[in-house]
């Protein structure tokens, strides 16, 4: 009979990569406990990678050896399974842009979840929660926009704006003048400028 650290592994190598392993996602394989004890034992072995309390993920193998999924995926597979929103922090969003040549240091991303930080190898990442107005539209240019001008504050944004105004298509920015109301007023009035008359 396969063990249940076997059924595991075996489970874990149909996932894609990054996609995070839960003991509730396992426990038609046994009790809670047990499941536990062998996700714990499995990280122990280095067979798997322990990214937070309670959530693992397969180890990427490739020519420079084993090491941590790739961040953006671990973040993708989190935002899959809680069902959070999940973006880039303002200050990613806005280097992307063009907006800034700053990089960010550390990886920092913006969550409608709690506060909490996963580890991936070497690497610590940060989840922040965030209010819903910069989580808007996740995928878009249009959320991107909001999360940098976010970062980069009153005294930055009329300037990031018009720096921004001919790069994006116009209906990304209907998209953001669309979402006024929800915005700080600071934002809500830069934004009307694009919208006003002359």
């Amino acid at each position: 009979m396969e063990t249940l650290a076997n059924q595991i592994l075996k489970l874990a190598a149909g996932l894609s990569e990054g996609a995070p392993l839960v003991a509730k996602e396992l426990l038609h394989l046994s009790g809670r406990a047990t499941v536990n004890r062998a996700l714990s034992r499995l990280a122990r072995q280095g067979a798997l990678v322990r990214v937070s309390h309670g959530i693992y993920a397969l180890p990427v193998v490739n020519r420079f050896g084993t090491g941590a999924p790739s961040v953006a995926k671990m973040v993708e597979g989190l935002a899959r399974l809680s069902g959070e929103t999940i973006v880039s922090h303002g200050a990613t969003a806005a280097n992307a842009l063009g907006m800034t040549t700053q990089v960010p240091i550390r990886e920092v991303y913006l969550t409608s979840g709690r506060n909490r930080r996963l580890k991936l190898g070497a690497q610590t990442v940060e989840l922040r929660h965030a209010p819903s107005w910069q989580l808007m539209f996740p995928e878009r240019a249009a959320g991107a926009v909001i999360r940098a001008l976010s970062w980069m504050g009153p005294e930055h944004a009329g300037e990031a704006i018009q720096k921004l105004r001919a790069k994006l298509p116009a209906f990304e920015w209907k998209e953001i003048a669309s979402v006024r109301a929800c915005l700080p007023t600071w934002m809500a009035q830069k934004v009307n400028t694009l919208v006003s008359p002359g």
